[in-house]
């Protein structure tokens, strides 16, 4: 059991970042969490963090033994639950972490329906536009937006989602519609900066014809409402998903730009760390935003 227990310990004093906040929620001293974790690199011949005097970093070993660690603890868990036979209940802290915009406007709302339904389910929402460690953060399940650059990760697609661009009548009539995507090159284009994409390059698709188009503008941000903000202010041609600006290309707002070249898409999924055994209360979360968002699965155009 002292394994067990150290792979638990060392889980929570690395998802709380330093000692002082794991002695916190340990309810124990930051001197008694660090005597515990030498205790632990004593007994594995390993040192499994390099420290600071404010935060604390995994070395290769601690990160294998974080990770694999993991899987075993939900071995565990899943092999009691079996040998018990008992019907497991969605319980206990479930995080969550996604994107500023969507996450507002849809996540959290769907979270909100979620806790009323299981109101043993702690959860903890993390909204951030900066790329998510599932692991190293130790989250349970993150809402993404556009490709899986891990394929080590599980995911499950919520919803079909593409991107599109557009811009406010007063821009297009003062600088005119583009009719070709090389054409972008001359007008004033708003840029949203998110996690590792390539900045200032859009590629677009029509058939068998492609184009990579660099373009340029004068404003820039990494809030994707801010930018949605000066495209209605005509300040330039924007390019975002579907999900944020169908109700402005709706109302007329917003007009499309370039509407029979396809972007690439931005289908949204949920992401797990672990390919099995996922935990009743991940699984309770993960069914529940499935039937939330089942419609737009079907619906080629995004639907939002």
């Amino acid at each position: 059991m002292t394994a067990i227990t150290d792979l638990t310990f060392f889980a929570q004093l690395v998802k709380a970042g330093n000692f002082s906040r794991a002695a916190q929620e340990l309810g124990n001293t930051p001197a008694a969490v660090s005597k515990r974790l030498a205790a632990i690199e004593r007994r594995l011949g390993a040192r499994l963090l390099q420290r600071t005097t404010r935060r604390i970093g995994l070395t290769p070993e601690g990160e294998m033994y974080l990770v694999e660690g993991a899987r075993v603890l939900a071995d565990l868990e899943a092999l009691e639950r079996a040998v018990s036979g008992s019907s497991e209940k969605p319980a206990g802290l479930l995080r969550v972490a996604a994107t500023l915009g969507f996450g507002r406007k849809h996540i959290a709302p769907a979270l909100s329906a979620f806790a009323r339904q299981f109101p043993a389910v702690e959860l903890q929402l993390q909204l951030s536009d900066r790329p998510v460690d599932l692991v190293g953060q130790c989250l349970d399940l993150q809402i993404r937006l556009g490709d899986m650059p891990d394929s080590n990760l599980t995911a499950r697609l919520l919803a079909h989602n593409r991107r599109v661009l557009c811009a406010a009548a007063a821009y297009l009539d003062a600088a005119g519609t583009p009719a070709h995507p090389r054409e972008l090159a001359r007008h004033a284009c708003l840029f949203i900066r998110e996690h590792d994409e390539a900045f200032g390059t859009w590629q677009l698709q029509c058939g068998g014809r492609s184009e990579k188009v660099k373009v340029r503008g004068p404003l820039a941000a990494n809030d994707g409402e801010s930018v949605v903000g000066w495209a209605l202010d005509g300040h330039g041609i924007l390019m975002r998903s579907l999900w944020e600006v169908a109700p402005l290309l709706r109302s007329g707002r917003l007009r499309p730009v370039l509407a029979q070249w396809q972007l690439p898409a931005a289908d949204i999924h949920a992401v797990f760390p672990t390919r099995s055994h996922l935990p009743a209360k991940t699984r309770a979360l993960a069914d529940f935003l499935l039937a939330a968002f089942a419609a737009h699965r079907l619906d080629a155009d995004g639907g939002w």
